[in-house]
């Protein structure tokens, strides 16, 4: 495992983190609670030392197992967490999106409420839930500042999704400097992740990329083929069908990068996140041992040739080759601003003056 630090904050976190939504929860396979403190315990000793859950997760019970497998090891470990739905006045109804909650009173008192689940005196990284930027006010910013200064956080992100876009949040993380944005992020979902790079080089902004999603739900570890059926509870089901079609199409131009077993596809897909210097850890889904050996050895693989990148950008420039509809359209990206973002970025046409 290697190690790298977000934005200038000095905070350290392995290239390979574990995402805890799958603690908690069972949106994502159902596992006793003891299994999964034992699953993130594994990855501690596989050197994961990066562990990213939410309040929202399982209600905050995420955190609560996050805590009890990490308590002991709390010098050893990075934490983060998220704010922003208030899932104390509302109940989960299925896979539906909760209401939001963002003043700074709220914000403050989630954070409290994270720290007594997970049993710990600060937090290495809060971050702002799936937040609109015309959500996060002076107000919500003085509060997370001065929680930094508490050393309550030691520092500040913003997480972006699930949905593809979110350009304008984004962005304005980087214009405000904070120490990371989380964004789905794979080598068939470059658009989010190459505009925040290209972003932050350009605000000279000490912005570091999380990459979620970094096997594109199942696509470049290969856990959903052909012969997959995604159940109605699985999340990954919320995809349409033509995704993961054309997806089968685009993953056999590049069996190259697997180096003639020299890496799996699982892991070549984590290398190609990695060879970009703004992106500081990438969170694959965990769900077996199996998982966690493999994709936590992701870093000792041989690390993505010039050649092999400008392969990969050629044809993600071609759409691979596959010349037909994958159903994950520009025009259904995310956006808070009415389309200004993904038209300034080009990912939209710009409108006329008739429109």
């Amino acid at each position: 495992m290697h190690y790298r630090e977000l934005g200038d904050s000095g905070v350290e976190v392995s290239e390979v983190a574990f995402g805890a939504w799958v603690v908690g929860t069972d949106w994502w396979g159902d596992r006793t609670d003891e299994d999964a403190v034992e699953l993130v315990e594994y990855a501690l000793d596989r050197g994961i030392t990066f562990f990213d859950t939410g309040d929202v997760y399982g209600h905050g019970r995420s955190e609560e197992l996050i805590g009890e497998a990490l308590g002991e090891h709390r010098e050893e470990v990075t934490v983060g967490t998220k704010v922003g739905y208030d899932f104390y006045n509302n109940p989960q109804a299925g896979h539906g999106e909760l209401p939001k909650e963002l003043n700074a009173e709220y914000v403050r008192e989630a954070v409290e409420k994270s720290l007594d689940r997970l049993d710990m005196e600060y937090v290495d990284v809060l971050f702002l839930h799936n937040a609109n930027v015309d959500e996060v006010t002076d107000e919500v910013l003085e509060t997370l500042y001065d929680l930094r200064e508490e050393g309550l956080v030691d520092a500040l992100g913003w997480a972006l999704g699930p949905s593809i876009g979110w350009l304008a949040e984004g962005d304005r993380a980087a214009e405000l400097d904070f120490d990371a944005v989380q964004t789905v992020y794979n080598l068939f979902e470059q658009t989010p992740g190459n505009h925040f790079i290209d972003t932050a080089r350009e605000l000279g902004a000490d912005t570091s990329l999380i990459a979620r999603v970094p096997h594109s739900s199942g696509l470049l570890n290969e856990q959903v083929t052909p012969d997959t059926e995604l159940g109605d509870g699985d999340h990954r089901s919320f995809r349409p069908d033509a995704w993961f079609e054309t997806g089968w199409e685009k993953l056999d131009e590049i069996r190259f990068l697997e180096r003639d077993g020299e890496r799996t596809m699982g892991q070549a897909a984590i290398q190609w996140l990695l060879a970009h210097d703004e992106v500081a850890s990438v969170t694959p889904t965990f769900r077996s041992r199996e998982d966690v050996d493999e994709w936590a050895a992701a870093p000792d693989t041989p690390a993505l040739s010039d050649e092999e990148f400008e392969r990969v950008a050629d044809l993600y420039a071609r759409n691979f080759g596959v010349g037909r509809d994958d159903g994950m359209n520009p025009e259904d990206f995310r956006t808070s601003v009415d389309g200004d973002d993904l038209r300034d970025a080009g990912i939209l046409p710009a409108q006329s003056a008739d429109d």
